[in-house]
C-alpha cells in the first residue's frame, strides 16, 4: 500500500540537489566575492578570482575532450593550483587524482596508467620526476601535460607540458555553465594508498562523502567564517583531509606553504593571522621542539588538528605551552581522512597533564555526518564490551566511506565484509564509547605466546624527555619468536643512552614488554610524516640493533 507521504510527493529539480563540495565555492563567491582566498608568495587572490579561475580550469579541461570520469592527475605542493584543482577538475566531470610528491617514478608511472590519466599537472619542482615516470607508463595513451610556473620556487629547469598552467587556465570560459553531478554517488577523486606491500590500491571519493566530511571538519572544530587556514598538510593526501573544500565552505583563506619548515609556520602565523592548521605529529613536534626563539610574538588560541600516533603527553603540553589548541582525529584515507575525533570535555581541564593526555590520545567517537565508528569483533562481527580491554577491529559505516577500491573487486569485497568498513586497526572500546587504538593488526607482537601492542610500548617511550619520535616493530628471536625492538629519534643534544631507554621502560612496563633491543638515529618517514613501520621491520633483524 502506498503511504500518503508518497502519494503525487516525488523527487524534483524544485526539492532535490546532489550534495557536492563544489557548491561551497559558488556560494562563497557570491556572498563574499572580495574576500581572500589564496594566499601565497606576494599573490593575494579573492574568492571571486578563485571561482572564475575555477570555471576556467574546468572549461579548458572540457575543449581538451576531458569530461565525465575521465582522471586528472596533478602532482603539486600546497600551492593555488593545488586549491583550484580540487575544484576545477570535478567542475569539469573529471576526477581528480593527487599524486604524492615523495613518490619514485616507478610508482608514479602504476598510477597514471592504473587510473587511466588523460592530463596531467605538473609544478616545476617535480617535472625531473614526471619526467621518468612518463618515460616507465606502460600505456600508449596519449596525455594532456601542463606545466606550473610558481614565482616561490623560481624557474623551471624542466619542463613536461605542451602549454602552462596559466595559458591553459586563461583559454577556459570565465562564465562556464557547470553542473553539480546527477548522482552524488558520482566520483569526485582517486587517492592511492601508500602501497607498502605491493602496488598501491586506488581509493575513490564520491561527491556526498567529500561535502559530508567537509562540513564535519566544520562542526568537529566549530570552524568560524573566515577562519585563516595554514597548509602544512599535503592536500594530496586525502585531498587534504577535505579541506580545501571546508575552507571554501567557510569563506577561509588559504594560506599556501610549499615546504613544512617551523620557521616559515612561525612566521606565517604571526604574519598572515592563522587560526587553524592540521598536520601528522611530527609537524606538532616540530613546532613543540623549535627553539624558542622563532616562538616569539606567536599568538595563543591557534587550532590545530592532530591525526597518526596518538599525541604523547609531551606535545599536549608543548602545545599547551605555546597556547595552541590541540585536537586528536584518526581515520583512514578510505575514509576521506579523519572519521572519528577526541571530542573533549570541559571537566578534563581539571585534571593534571598525565590524565589529560591519556584521554586524549583516544581515537574518539564517530565525526557528526559518519554514521557509526564501532569496535568489532572481526569474526563474528558483533561489538565488543566496552570495558577500554577487549581487543577488536576499528568498524567504519556510513556516508564518510570510499566507494571501493578502482578496478579492485575483491579487496573491495574484503573492506566491505559484513557491511562495514573494515580499517585493519585493533583497539578496544572504553564505558564512555571513546575508541583507543591498540594496534595495527600487522604490528602487533606475539612474543613467547604473549601479545604486545607497539603503541602501548611507544606511549612509553614517549614518556622520556628526550625522546623526540619512536617506533617499536618486532624483531626475530630464537627463544621467543619475537621481541619488541625500540628505534628512537632523540632530541637535539640529548646523550640519553640505551640502558636509560630499558630502565625507563621497565618502570612502567610488564617485564616482556620491555625492548630487547634499541636503536638510536632518524626514523624514517613518508611524506606525510608517518613512521615507515615496513621499514623498520627489515632493520630489526640486522646487526644495527643493539640486543640489551
Amino acid at each position: 500500500m502506498t503511504s500518503i507521504y508518497d502519494q503525487n510527493l516525488s523527487r524534483n529539480e524544485a526539492n532535490f540537489a546532489s550534495l557536492s563540495p563544489l557548491g561551497f565555492i559558488e556560494r562563497t563567491a557570491e556572498v563574499y566575492p572580495e574576500r581572500l582566498a589564496i594566499v601565497h608568495g606576494s599573490l593575494r587572490q579573492t574568492w571571486a578570482q578563485t571561482y572564475t579561475r575555477c570555471r576556467q580550469l574546468a572549461s579548458a579541461l572540457q575543449r581538451a575532450g576531458i569530461g565525465k570520469n575521465d582522471t586528472v592527475a596533478v602532482m603539486l605542493p600546497n600551492t593555488p593550483p593545488m586549491v583550484e584543482a580540487h575544484f576545477g577538475v570535478p567542475m569539469s566531470g573529471a576526477v581528480l587524482n593527487t599524486l604524492n610528491t615523495r613518490l619514485d617514478p616507478e610508482t608514479i608511472a602504476f598510477m597514471l596508467d592504473h587510473g587511466e590519466a588523460k592530463a596531467v599537472i605538473v609544478d616545476p619542482e617535480f617535472a625531473s620526476v614526471m619526467a621518468k615516470a612518463l618515460a616507465l607508463r606502460q600505456s600508449t595513451a596519449p596525455l594532456l601535460l601542463i606545466d606550473v610556473e610558481d614565482a616561490v620556487y623560481g624557474p623551471a629547469s624542466q619542463k613536461v607540458g605542451s602549454t602552462t598552467y596559466e595559458a591553459f587556465v586563461a583559454s577556459g570560459d570565465a562564465q562556464f555553465a557547470w553542473e553539480l553531478p546527477a548522482d552524488e554517488w558520482d566520483a569526485i577523486a582517486l587517492n592511492y594508498t601508500s602501497g607498502t606491500t605491493g602496488n598501491p590500491k586506488g581509493v575513490v571519493y564520491h561527491h556526498r562523502g567529500a561535502a559530508l566530511n567537509a562540513i564535519s571538519n566544520v562542526m568537529e572544530w566549530d570552524m568560524p567564517k573566515h577562519a585563516v587556514y595554514l597548509w602544512t598538510l599535503p592536500m594530496f593526501h586525502c585531498n587534504g583531509w577535505c579541506f580545501p573544500w571546508t575552507v571554501a565552505a567557510r569563506a577561509g583563506v588559504n594560506v599556501c606553504l610549499r615546504r613544512v619548515d617551523a620557521q616559515a609556520i612561525f612566521d606565517a602565523i604571526r604574519q598572515h593571522g592563522v587560526t587553524h592548521y592540521c598536520g601528522a605529529p611530527i609537524v606538532h613536534g616540530l613546532l613543540v621542539n623549535a627553539p624558542a626563539a622563532l616562538k616569539e610574538g606567536v599568538p595563543a588560541g591557534v587550532k590545530a588538528m592532530v591525526a597518526g600516533a596518538a599525541p604523547p603527553a609531551s606535545m599536549i603540553e608543548g602545545m599547551e605551552t605555546l597556547g595552541f589548541d590541540l585536537t586528536h582525529v584518526y581515520g583512514l584515507t578510505e575514509v576521506y581522512g579523519p572519521a572519528t575525533v577526541c571530542a573533549k570535555h570541559e571537566d578534563w581541564n581539571a585534571l593534571d597533564i598525565g590524565e589529560r593526555a591519556r584521554l586524549n590520545a583516544r581515537q574518539g567517537v564517530r565525526y557528526h555526518l559518519q554514521r557509526a565508528a564501532s569496535v568489532l569483533n572481526p569474526e563474528t562481527m558483533q561489538p565488543v564490551p566496552h570495558d577500554g580491554e577487549t581487543m577488536g577491529e576499528i568498524m567504519f559505516k556510513g556516508n564518510i566511506a570510499m566507494k571501493g577500491y578502482l578496478k579492485n573487486p575483491e579487496a573491495t569485497a574484503d573492506a566491505f565484509a559484513g557491511g562495514w568498513f573494515h580499517s585493519g586497526d585493533l583497539a578496544v572500546q572504553y564505558p564512555d564509547g571513546y575508541i583507543k587504538i591498540k594496534d595495527r593488526s600487522k604490528d602487533v607482537i606475539i612474543s613467547g605466546g604473549e601479545n604486545i601492542s607497539s603503541i602501548e610500548v611507544e606511549d612509553v617511550l614517549y614518556r622520556h624527555p628526550d625522546v623526540l619520535s619512536a617506533a617499536v616493530v618486532a624483531k626475530p628471536d630464537a627463544k621467543w619468536g619475537e621481541t619488541p625492538c625500540a628505534f628512537v629519534e632523540l632530541k637535539m643534544g640529548a646523550q640519553t643512552t640505551v640502558e636509560d631507554i630499558v630502565a625507563h621502560c621497565k618502570k612502567h612496563l610488564a617485564g616482556f614488554k620491555v625492548p630487547r633491543a634499541v636503536v638510536f638515529g632518524e626514523l624514517p618517514k613518508t611524506s606525510t610524516g608517518k613512521i615507515q613501520k615496513f621499514e623498520l621491520r627489515k632493520q630489526a633483524g640486522s646487526a644495527a640493533a643493539i640486543n640489551v
